[in-house]
């Protein structure tokens, strides 16, 4: 059987406005009605597969959990990472859990990338899974389609054939080349992308960690040895493995490693790194306009338009060679060959201190989200919306006081002393400095508008008494 250990962790900036630190890209509906991390999960479902491991971090917990039970994963191990430290240790993390097993087959991906031809990631998976029972790493290239740029490439001894591929012995890493260099590759047909999805059985990757990057193996294995379960989560050890090299399993195992093996993919495989891929893998016309949401092209070529919030219209008018995103509080115009230098611009705004930089209006929350309406000096709307059995905690404000009005669905409310049924169209008052909470008791998501006033209205303004999501009972 095969573990998939999953990382879907990470906080992309290159996909802005859409993909950013509080929600990024893995967990949002790029191509179609289900996430990226949503579709990995999918491709991992069948019997040669055990329940899936998935190394993400605190700030994601509960939309790991939520999106994996919306495709029928119900018992995935959830791994916390307290810090991101690249690649090599949370794989590594995951080998230490296993380890007691050690001839079991681990397949390590991220979870942001799109593989249309799923019958052909089984047969690559099949051939990897081969080599690794026979003592290989692993890991999967790619055939490239053009001279990318943008990606690192796999070297190997001859032209590859992609019909009935064998896992063959590679040659070497090759970084992200220049154009000429990429097209030299691309021709010889001895080079592939690196997917960055690797194979291997437990017992050979902890050999492979001990040789090669033996300094990551005492703090990861105290992190997973001090770790603690967390409701239906494990946390590994916040000092140990803080205390890891951030550093990626490719420079910290593959590159040095003289015996791996490749798996060629033909499989049509998108990173989904930037605007321009997300528009090269869209539905185009004629004119290669690629369009999503509240959109309309006129007299336009080669262009990605996308409307991402309800009630705003885009309209692209004579535009060649140019992505629009358009977000509630943000919008991106590019032209699509400065696709990579989005998060150049993410961190302009970073040192503009604008908020837009890595949060997004609606706030995911484990209890479900919230967006704010009006934002004023003394006072700020909010919609809440609060799935079903779901509760905020027990809490109270120092600065501020809240109205509630329900405008669909009811909410069992706590002030003080006093529990209350609140329905659709009633409302309460919660006073500055009551201890309150809202639960939803019903079958359908609740729906109410919150309109706080007071001197100061942030998000730290809350000391919480009580959480069934045993978050820190003070932020």
């Amino acid at each position: 059987m095969i573990y998939p250990v999953i990382l879907c962790g990470g906080s992309g900036t290159r996909l802005w406005p859409l993909s950013r630190k509080s929600y990024p890209k893995q967990f949002a509906n790029l191509s179609g009605d289900t996430s990226l991390f949503q579709e990995t999960l999918k491709r991992v479902q069948d019997d040669r597969f055990e329940a899936p491991i998935l190394m993400t971090n605190s700030d994601y917990r509960f939309t790991v959990q939520e999106q994996a039970e919306g495709v029928g994963v119900t018992n995935p191990s959830i791994i916390i990472e307290p810090e991101g430290r690249n690649t090599a240790p949370a794989i590594l993390s995951a080998a230490l859990k296993l380890e007691n097993q050690p001839d079991a087959v681990m397949l390590a991906m991220p979870s942001d990338h799109l593989i249309k031809d799923t019958h052909a990631f089984s047969m690559a998976i099949e051939t990897a899974y081969s080599a690794a029972q026979a003592g290989k790493l692993v890991t999967f290239g790619i055939k490239p389609t053009r001279a990318e740029i943008g990606y690192g490439y796999l070297e190997v001894a001859d032209r590859i054939g992609y019909e009935h591929a064998s896992a063959l012995p590679l040659s070497a890493f090759v970084e992200k080349p220049n154009t000429e260099n990429a097209e030299i590759y691309v021709d010889s047909g001895r080079y592939l992308w690196n997917a960055g999805i690797f194979m291997f059985k437990v017992a050979d990757i902890l050999e492979a960690f001990e040789v090669l990057a033996p300094k990551l193996m005492m703090p990861c294995r105290r992190a997973v040895s001090s770790g603690v379960k967390d409701l239906g989560f494990f946390r590994l050890g916040q000092e140990a493995y803080k205390s890891a090299e951030e550093i990626s399993i490719d420079y910290a195992i593959m590159e040095l490693c003289e015996t791996l093996s490749v798996v060629p993919m033909d499989c049509g495989w998108s990173d989904m790194g930037s605007w321009s891929s997300v528009w090269e893998e869209g539905d185009a016309d004629e004119n290669g306009v690629v369009e999503n949401g509240s959109t309309t092209a006129i007299d336009c070529e080669n262009t990605l338009l996308r409307s991402e919030t309800d009630g705003v219209e885009l309209i692209g008018l004579g535009l060649k060679n140019i992505t629009a995103i358009a977000m509630g509080d943000a919008v991106l115009v590019a032209d699509i060959s400065q696709s990579e230098n989005v998060k150049n611009a993410v961190q302009k705004l970073k040192i503009k201190k604008a908020k837009q930089a890595e949060t997004f209006p609606r706030d995911h929350r484990p209890w479900g989200y919230f967006e704010t309406l009006s934002l004023g000096e003394r006072f700020q709307v909010k919609r809440i919306v609060v799935q079903p059995g779901a509760a905020l905690s027990l809490q109270s404000h120092v600065h501020r006081s809240e109205h509630w009005i329900v405008v669909q669905g009811s909410a069992n409310v706590t002030v003080n002393e006093d529990i209350k049924l609140v329905s659709e169209n009633e409302s309460i008052y919660i006073p500055l400095g009551a201890i309150h909470r809202m639960e939803n008791p019903g079958k359908v998501p609740l729906h109410l508008i919150e309109v706080q006033t007071g001197a100061y209205l942030g998000e730290d303004d809350i000391v919480r008494y009580e959480d069934i999501y045993a978050r820190d009972t003070a932020a």
